[in-house]
């Protein structure tokens, strides 16, 4: 894979002898135990949330929502196999269409309300920040007021989304390698803007949902938007730069994968791989080589090949080397006040965050669930200090600043436990490396490490169900290949020396686990506060067709690998995204390219919802509270291994699903975009 396309986290740098979940579920053999008729019996709770004034976007569990049944009423469409469609396929009954696209103007006020980028010319950064960002995915609907269920409307909104990366070459417009232009501050800077956060306004007008352009609420937060840094972390010697003496005010949010939302109306976008951003010259690594802390957060000299240290010093770890430790957090943003300051809450601890999904107890309790997305790396759990205040948005306004941050470890019985990672105990000491509870938050992976936590096989999106809180969480694939602890020992019983896990094969096709599972854990008492759980796996996922037993998984309904995005609507069915090539090859020659999937989760079945363009991921969802608008977001189609794009897709605007480009300019490359799905009859999306 290309160092400057999507990266797909398959370098293991966890270097501890921690027990990992395959291990444990090798070992485990009533995984399924606990779990058997907790959907059908489970007690109807209400969740401590908001009504009118949280404008959370319908919190699962307000007053009034009726008992999910998680039954599917669509047919399934077929996999999208080659030779493959470079569009949108969705059941008899259903319509996709495009909403927004990289560079379409997102409304804010002024000359630049609706102006769009002209793909055929460079993206500059003046342009970007009054335009859609790259590579949108993790993202949510916030509603405004109005006379819908939990008194909010079906017919407006906000809508947020992240964008996660860039691809450099599309932004400077060239066909020679990027490798060899000059790098100038202006390419940066473009580069730079098309990440972080969007929030668009959308109305439906004439019964179809659009963009609201101009809007107050129309807004870009980038790479450059100045953040507040808040929690223990805050201020921390680690953190502080000569930019930045004080150590609290950070330029920026980078590589935002999945999200989250709080019943208090503000979103939580999650800073993944930020690690590829930051490079330095081979002279300067070689008077001052990696240290472990950099190691273990997969700092290199050239990173994901964007080459921003190049021209600009902020990028240069060695320049600047608290720099990183200003990404891997959770950043909450109040969509509702454009001239708010982004927040990054150090509290959540500092990692590849994939997810923030928060769950109120029927005690106002709160907890926000993580994941690492890194191959051998960790789920998390932070719990807050107060509890939820139902009736004064205002004083959440803090709420993720205190409480206790949590790291899983998943037992061979079917039973976890959440282990503390606080200062002071279980070995977090000065004389294990931590000054105080700062320095646990900013070297989280080596706190968890510490303590003994179960390495995952990449966890990615978490959710919980809107009833049970049951939470689920997937596992999207783990091939072991890399640096590998010399302790991890295969089923037979032997250890495998450390940089020699051995590749897929046929005699280990499980540990090398390319098709991914879902797992899912409900707390002990059903309080999100517990610090023991059980655990279940919910789905193994494979291709029945494969001639290899151990890639077949035991999928109820059509086959799926890699599953990544996850949530569960106001009706308790789940929907699951996948994230794969997407080419329709090797391990996927069966299964098709990415696509969406509804489950069932009392029967366990699974049935195909939507197929996607051509090498794209299917990612983000959210709807209207009504459940009858959905969004749903489409990244980088096009995309291959090699840097080609055109080759493989003209998505959106290749006229599968008509005219999308709000520029009328001639089409020049793919653009990743939000896709809205309707329902012809006007019903609830998956009824």
């Amino acid at each position: 894979m290309s160092s400057m396309l999507h990266p797909d986290n398959d370098q293991t740098i966890n270097p501890s002898g921690n027990e990992s979940i395959r291990d444990v579920m090798e070992q485990f053999t009533g995984r399924r135990n606990f779990m058997k008729g907790s959907l059908a019996t489970a007690t109807l709770a209400t969740l401590g949330g908001f009504s009118l004034e949280s404008l959370a976007g319908g919190y699962p569990g307000y007053a009034g929502s009726p008992a999910p049944t998680g039954s599917i009423g669509f047919t399934g469409v077929p996999a999208n196999v080659v030779p493959m469609t470079d569009g949108i396929t969705v059941p008899a009954g259903y319509t996709a269409r495009v909403l927004i696209a990289w560079g379409d103007a997102i409304g804010k006020t002024g000359p630049e309300a609706n102006t769009h980028w002209d793909p055929a010319t460079e993206m500059t950064a003046a342009r970007q920040l009054t335009t859609w960002g790259a590579h949108n995915d993790g993202m949510h609907l916030f509603p405004f007021p109005g006379n819908g269920a939990g008194n909010l409307a079906n017919d407006r909104g906000l809508l947020v989304s992240n964008h996660e990366y860039v691809d450099p070459a599309q932004f400077v417009n060239i066909t020679t390698p990027y490798t060899g232009i000059t790098m100038t501050k202006a390419i940066v800077d473009a580069q730079v803007a098309g990440h972080g956060v969007s929030v668009v306004e959308v109305r439906k007008v004439n019964g179809e949902m659009k963009v609201q352009r101009p809007s107050a609420f129309a807004r870009r937060i980038t790479g450059a938007t100045p953040c507040k840094l808040s929690g223990p972390a805050a201020g921390h010697a680690l953190v502080k730069t000569a930019a930045d003496p004080s150590g609290t005010t950070v330029l920026g949010t980078l590589n935002n994968c999945a999200n989250g939302y709080t019943p208090w109306g503000t979103y939580l976008t999650c800073e993944e791989n930020f690690n590829g951003y930051f490079g330095s010259t081979a002279a300067k690594l070689a008077a001052q080589p990696l240290t472990a802390h950099e190691n273990r957060y997969g700092l290199a000299a050239a990173g994901f090949g964007y080459r921003w240290h190049e021209a600009d010093a902020r990028f240069d770890f060695r320049d600047n080397p608290n720099e990183p430790n200003r990404f891997g957090w959770v950043v909450e943003i109040d969509p509702w006040n454009p001239n708010s300051v982004p927040v990054k809450r150090t509290a959540l601890g500092r990692f590849k965050h994939e997810s923030a999904e928060t769950v109120v107890g029927a005690d106002n309790k709160v907890a926000v669930y993580m994941g690492d997305d890194e191959r051998n790396d960790y789920v998390y759990k932070f719990v807050c200090a107060k509890k939820l205040d139902t009736k004064n948005r205002a004083a959440n306004r803090d709420l993720l600043d205190a409480g206790t941050l949590y790291v899983a470890k998943f037992n061979a019985d079917g039973t976890g436990t959440w282990l503390p990672l606080v200062w002071g105990q279980n070995g977090l000491t000065p004389e294990n490396g931590f000054a105080d509870q700062g320095e646990v938050l900013i070297k989280t992976r080596q706190a968890a490490d510490r303590l003994g936590a179960t390495m995952m096989d990449r966890p990615e999106w978490i959710t919980h169900h809107p009833v049970t809180r049951e939470i689920y969480l997937t596992l999207t694939n783990n091939n072991r290949r890399g640096t590998t602890p010399a302790s991890s020992n295969k089923a037979d019983g032997t250890t495998v020396a450390a940089s020699a896990r051995p590749p897929v094969d046929a005699a280990n096709p499980r540990r090398d686990n390319r098709y991914g599972h879902i797992i899912r854990w409900t707390e002990n008492g059903n309080d999100v506060a517990a610090t023991g759980f059980q655990w279940d796996i919910f789905v193994e996922c494979g291709d029945k067709l494969n001639a290899n037993a151990h890639l077949q998984g035991n999928i109820i309904g059509d086959d799926l690998g890699a599953p990544d995005g996850l949530w569960f609507d106001k009706d308790g069915r789940l929907w699951i995204q996948t994230d794969q090539v997407g080419n329709a090859t090797g391990d996927f020659a069966n299964i098709g390219g990415n696509a969406m999937f509804c489950a069932d989760p009392a029967s366990r079945r699974i049935t195909r919802f939507l197929t996607s363009p051509r090498n794209c991921e299917v990612t983000g969802i959210t709807t209207t509270p009504d459940g009858k608008t959905m969004f749903i977001n489409i990244q980088h189609p096009g995309e291959d291994w090699t840097g080609s794009f055109t080759a493989n897709s003209t998505w959106p605007d290749s006229g599968f699903n008509g005219p999308t480009t709000q520029s009328g300019k001639a089409v020049v490359k793919p653009r990743s975009a939000t896709v809205v799905i309707t329902k012809d009859d006007g019903g609830v999306i998956g009824s």
